[in-house]
């Protein structure tokens, strides 16, 4: 199958780095390349970082940006180790995107087990090398941490009724096994809508195999370190955590005093390393969302570096 995603909110992305002639950039989730070519087509003489964890969309991506390769470094690496990245490579750059949400070709591709639409085997892994699957989640995790993964990155409603139901019918081996466990699990009422559990089950699932949530803060307050005066941090993000990740690590990243309110005088020595660029974050118009329905959630926040 070929690699394809649809870059979401590509326009704003694109605007919202401010890109200059001469700029050194990172995608971190550089995917099939689509905000990546926008980027280097954008302004002379732009050189790019594109980092991500799958190999199959770095075979992508450096199929799409094969015009401009002498301008692109390719890295397989999990874009919460940009830090040590451009340690390695000496740089500090003008602007980081991350886009935090998984790509069409992951969902639609048979073999890698992230659609409850495809009978597969689970799997959703990113990262094709890491050993922890989907399948290992589903069958070897107790009924408590199951049910607290989907209601904590699924915010599903029958989050233990479906951890129940998961338990007492294992072994689960196959997406479409699954989707008939949590068909069984869902009471049939009114209104029932079966796909949109399945989307945040699977979605749960997903982000848990994956470690998405992980680290993300930790990331994002260290970036600032890594970028020039002026350099702008945009983050694409399709889930309310993830949101409200993003959300508070930039404003601690715009507050100077972090001491707790019943200190009467700073002792933090914090400083703001940034400002907003949009106080409230950019989402996809109702014609974007009429053309790619997966834009439907997308939330871009952006950091300017002070």
């Amino acid at each position: 199958m070929e690699f394809s995603h649809v870059p979401v909110l590509l326009f704003e992305t694109i605007n919202s780095l401010n890109i200059k002639d001469g700029g050194i950039y990172v995608d971190g989730t550089v995917g099939g390349g689509g905000h990546s070519l926008e980027i280097l087509k954008s302004a002379k003489n732009v050189k790019l970082i594109a980092i991500d964890r799958d190999t199959d969309a770095l075979s992508a991506s450096k199929k799409r940006l094969e015009k401009y390769s002498s301008q692109v470094t390719f890295i397989n690496d999990n874009f919460k180790n940009i830090p040590e990245i451009l340690t390695k490579l000496n740089l500090k750059v003008d602007g980081v995107l991350l886009d935090l949400g998984v790509s069409s070709y992951q969902i639609d591709s048979k073999d890698r087990g992230f659609s409850f639409r495809l009978d597969s085997s689970l799997d959703m892994r990113m990262d094709k090398n890491q050993s922890y699957s989907a399948k290992d989640f589903v069958n070897d995790s107790g009924e408590k941490e199951i049910a607290r993964v989907l209601r904590e990155y699924g915010e599903e409603k029958f989050a233990s009724r479906i951890a129940n139901f998961i338990v007492k019918n294992r072994p689960i081996e196959t997406t479409m096994k699954l989707a008939e466990v949590v068909d069984k699990a869902v009471p049939k009422y009114k209104g029932r809508d079966i796909n949109q559990t399945l989307a945040r089950v699977f979605q749960a699932i997903r982000i848990e195999v994956n470690d998405e949530p992980d680290g993300l803060s930790e990331l994002i307050l260290k970036l600032p370190d890594y970028m020039n005066s002026g350099a702008r941090l945009s983050i694409i993000s399709f889930h309310s955590l993830e949101d409200r990740i993003v959300k508070y690590a930039y404003r601690e990243l715009i507050t100077d005093c972090i001491c707790p309110k019943n200190i009467p005088i700073c002792v933090c020595g914090h400083r703001a390393k940034g400002k907003l660029v949009n106080h409230k974050p950019i989402i996809a118009s109702n014609e974007e969302i009429k053309l790619n329905s997966r834009s439907t959630s997308a939330k871009l926040r952006t950091l300017e570096i002070i």
